[in-house]
C-alpha cells in the first residue's frame, strides 16, 4: 500500500496505490484516476475479520480497489491536454454528452443527423446540377422551363385571348359538347324543380352553394337562359361533388341520375388512373382539384355574366382562397372585391367582402409569384 507523501492537500492525502503481486502477474490499482471505482464517497466500507481461538468477530475500516494486472513493457497512458482549438459550441456538447439529460443527448443527436444529412443533400444536389448542366447546356434547360409551364396550362380551358367578346374567350362548346348539354336535360329539370325550402335547406348544410346561388338568380331571366342555367347547375353540382372525392366509385354520380356520357366525361377529364390490388381506380389528384377549379370557374363566368364569386367556389371545392385566386388569375381574369358596406337594418353583410373574378377584354397578364408572402424565418 503506498500513499501520497502531500498530506496537507486535502484532494491528495486520501491517495492510496494497492500493489499486488502473483506467480504469473502483478497487479495494481488506486483510489484516484481514471482506473478508480466509481464508489459512493458517502459510502464507508469494512472487513469483518473471525478469530479462530476466540470465536469473535474484529471489525476494521477497509478501502475498495480495482487491482487491474500489469504487462511488462506496457506504458500507461497519460492524460491528453485539453484541446485549445475546440469552439464553444463542441465545448458545450461535450458537456452535453457528458453530463446532460436524456432529453438534452436527443436533441444533440437530432442536430448532428441533421447537419450531416444536409451537407450530404448540398454536395449532391449541387454534383446533380453541374452534371445536368453539362450534358443538357442551359438552353436547353430553359426550354424544358417552358415546356412545364406549357404542360401546367392544359388544366385550365382552352383559351382564345384574341377573341372580339368575352362569351368567346372560354368557350362554352370547350366546356359542355352539344350532346353533353342535351344529356343533362332531365338533371337540369329536376333541379330547375327544387322549391325554396329545398334550397334554404342545401344553403344551410353548405352544400353546392354556387349551384344554389345559380338557381336563386334564374327566376329574372329568360325562358331558354333559365333552361341553361339550370342544366349547369346540375353540372356543376357534380364537379363540386367529385372535388369532395379521393377515390371515386364507379357508381358515382348514379344516384344523382348521371347520364353515361357526364359519367364519362368526369371520369376521363377530372380523375387520374393507378392500378392497385389487381384493379383500375380513379383519384381526384392536387392537378385534378386545379382542373375542376379551372372549368368550374369558367362554368360559372356563362351563367354569372363573365362574373364569378370566388368566395363561395373555394368553399365549395374544399381548397384554400390563395389557391383559388392563383386559378383565377392563370386564366387571366380580373379579381374585383367590392367594399364592405354597412347596413343599419341588415348590419354588415357577409356577401360584400366575397372575392369576385371577371372577364374583361384585354385579358389581364399577372406577373409571376407577385403577391404571395414571404415565409417567416423559425428562430
Amino acid at each position: 500500500m503506498y500513499k501520497n507523501t502531500d498530506e496537507i492537500n486535502p484532494r491528495k492525502k486520501h491517495r492510496r496505490i494497492l500493489v499486488a503481486e502473483s506467480e504469473r502477474l502483478s497487479y495494481v490499482g488506486s483510489n484516484f484516476g481514471e482506473a478508480s471505482l466509481k464508489c459512493n464517497n458517502l459510502c464507508k466500507y469494512y472487513v469483518g475479520v473471525l478469530n479462530k481461538k476466540t470465536m469473535q468477530m474484529e471489525v476494521h475500516s477497509a478501502q475498495v480497489f480495482n487491482l487491474c494486472p500489469i504487462i511488462p513493457g506496457e506504458t500507461v497512458e497519460t492524460t491528453k491536454a485539453q484541446d485549445t482549438s475546440l469552439s464553444y459550441r463542441d465545448k458545450v456538447d461535450s458537456l452535453v454528452e457528458a453530463f446532460g439529460t436524456s432529453k438534452q443527448k436527443r436533441s444533440l443527436n437530432s442536430r448532428r443527423l441533421n447537419q450531416v444529412c444536409s451537407e450530404t443533400l448540398h454536395h449532391a444536389v449541387a454534383k446533380a446540377a453541374d452534371t445536368v448542366i453539362e450534358q443538357k447546356g442551359l438552353e436547353a434547360l430553359q426550354q424544358e422551363v417552358a415546356e412545364s409551364q406549357e404542360e401546367l396550362a392544359l388544366h385550365l380551358p382552352p383559351c382564345y385571348a384574341d377573341a372580339d367578346t368575352p362569351e368567346n374567350v372560354y368557350l362554352f362548346e370547350d366546356l359542355l359538347s352539344p350532346a353533353e348539354f342535351e344529356a343533362l336535360e332531365e338533371g337540369g329539370a329536376k333541379m330547375a324543380a327544387l322549391t325554396p325550402e329545398e334550397l334554404q335547406k342545401m344553403r344551410d348544410d353548405r352544400q353546392c352553394l354556387c349551384a344554389v346561388n345559380i338557381l336563386e338568380n334564374m327566376q329574372t331571366a329568360g325562358e331558354e337562359m333559365r333552361d341553361k342555367m339550370s342544366r349547369c347547375a346540375y353540372y356543376l353540382s357534380l364537379l363540386l361533388k367529385l372535388a369532395q372525392q379521393k377515390y371515386v366509385a364507379r357508381k358515382f354520380g348514379k344516384e344523382q341520375g348521371c347520364p353515361r356520357i357526364i359519367q364519362s366525361k368526369l371520369f376521363r377529364n377530372f380523375t387520374v388512373e393507378t392500378f392497385n390490388n389487381g384493379r383500375v381506380q380513379n383519384f381526384v389528384t392536387s392537378s385534378m382539384h386545379s382542373k375542376l377549379a379551372a372549368y368550374c370557374l369558367a362554368l360559372l363566368l356563362h351563367v354569372g355574366h363573365m362574373t364569378a364569386d370566388l368566395t363561395l367556389l373555394h368553399r365549395d371545392l374544399g381548397i384554400t382562397e390563395a389557391r383559388m385566386i392563383e386559378v383565377a388569375k392563370s386564366m387571366r381574369l380580373t379579381l374585383i372585391r367590392p367594399p364592405r358596406v354597412q347596413d343599419p337594418e341588415a348590419g354588415l353583410q357577409d356577401t360584400n367582402a366575397h372575392k369576385q373574378a371577371a372577364l374583361v377584354l384585354p385579358l389581364v397578364s399577372y406577373e409571376q409569384f407577385r403577391d404571395r408572402p414571404k415565409r417567416r424565418k423559425m428562430r
